[in-house]
């Protein structure tokens, strides 16, 4: 019987230069594997907790405790164990932590062992990641956000929304659809050149203007979709992830750029409006993470015409997921798994929000790698969606070149972009 033979961990750099994990994990029959876990600046409060070092090394971000929180008790707990039961190996990771978001273990060091074992399992019997996770079942091809301006924490800008996304709705496979989503791209640039502003790249790959007002960008991005000559509202949707846990203050919601602060009633009547004026057709943590009246008030009123998501407000959560659908919260959640520690977690969470047909977007972090399990991953579970950046830098671009191959070798494989939102 195969088993785990070795587990270890080395500090590396992710996209914005910071220490992150890597975990490798050696079978007996001599496969070996690694995963990187990404990291987030925009989280949620409830997030499962990453283990950083808070000494002098990298200003306090280093990782050499969960480094060797893998080196030593996971690795102590797994080898020997069957790689290919993903639950107990996740179950005894949870177990051995004994805490409710990894405060001991490190949900960095879980998750890259985690990760790093569902690889090496799916090379060892000979089968790409997502026919691993997802057997004969895992059909679908996701459709893109891309991220192409970026604002909030993610660039050093006056916009005070995080994220404005293109998804390219009117194609018919996923390689067309990031042909035409890299065309807005380029045009996007030439047009920002054109304005005299900089076209410098945000945390992931979007441009980060300084743009006078929130409703700026979807202003020239629907310049951008006419410019690659495609029409914004068929060919082309607009996504945004305002990220609005960033923004709250006491009593309301302070948007910089425009000089005002609004209660919860008029962010949503302000979402409402742009709706109205643009073609969005989805709004990712419109409230803060804490404003569940707020999220019940923008579901009764936008919930029937777009996709609202929940990523701050649910964190890849079955627990906190399961209020939501109780209460009528959001019909969408953000996937991210480094939110919640385990791929059998997220796996849980994604089966939760399918059996309540809650839409689910795989997401990648602002602090990535070269790493691309998430692209195999959204596959596997059929998510429909994924979130990994804008079609530039090598660590969002590794997800959309590894879902080209997937779309090659997949036969009968499926894009939804044509019927996703209908």
């Amino acid at each position: 019987m195969t088993f785990i033979d070795e587990i270890y961990a080395d500090e590396v750099l992710d996209s914005r230069g910071n220490p992150t994990v890597r975990a490798t994990v050696k079978l007996s029959d001599g496969t070996s594997a690694n995963a990187i876990v990404p990291s987030g600046a925009s989280t949620g409060k409830r997030e499962a907790l990453e283990i950083r070092d808070g000494d002098e090394r990298y200003m306090g971000k280093g990782v050499l405790k969960a480094c060797e929180n893998i080196n030593t008790t996971i690795a102590d707990c797994l080898v020997g164990i069957n790689p290919y039961d993903q639950g107990l190996v996740d179950g005894i990771m949870k177990e051995v932590d004994g805490t409710d978001n990894y405060s001991n273990l490190g949900a960095n060091a879980v998750l890259g062992v985690s990760m790093a074992v569902a690889r090496a399992s799916a090379q060892s019997l000979g089968l790409p990641l997502y026919r691993y996770l997802g057997g004969s079942n895992a059909l679908v091809i996701p459709l893109p956000m891309f991220n192409i301006i970026n604002g909030g924490s993610h660039a050093n800008n006056s916009v005070d929304f995080q994220e404005y996304m293109i998804m390219p709705l009117n194609f018919d496979t996923f390689s067309e659809a990031l042909r035409a989503s890299t065309e807005v791209y380029h045009n996007l640039k030439s047009i920002i050149a054109d304005m005299g502003e900089s076209t410098a790249l945000g945390d992931e790959g979007g441009f980060a203007p300084n743009l006078k007002d929130n409703e700026e960008p979807l202003k020239v991005i629907m310049q951008a979709i006419e410019k690659a000559g495609y029409k914004a509202g068929s060919d082309f949707g607009i996504a945004m992830d305002t990220a609005s846990s960033e923004f709250a203050v006491e009593g309301g919601y302070r948007l910089e750029s425009e000089n005002r602060t609004l209660t919860s009633a008029q962010l949503v009547d302000y979402f409402v409006d742009m709706c109205n004026n643009y073609p969005i057709v989805s709004i990712e943590d419109g409230l803060s993470e804490d404003d569940w009246e707020g999220w019940k008030l923008m579901t009764e009123k936008l919930g029937n015409k777009i996709q609202i998501v929940g990523d701050d407000l649910f964190v890849t959560n079955e627990k906190i997921l399961s209020r939501g659908i109780n209460e009528g919260i959001a019909n969408s959640i953000l996937i991210k798994p480094n939110q919640i520690g385990s791929v059998s977690e997220t796996m849980r969470t994604v089966r939760l929000a399918q059996r309540n047909n809650y839409k689910c977007v795989m997401s990648h972090r602002s602090g990535e790698s070269e790493d691309a399990f998430i692209a195999d991953f959204a596959v596997a579970l059929n998510c429909g969606e994924i979130k990994t950046g804008a079609t530039a830098r090598g660590e969002r671009t590794a997800k959309y070149n590894r879902l080209l191959e997937i779309e090659r070798e997949l036969s009968g494989s499926e894009f939804l972009g044509k019927s996703l939102f209908k």
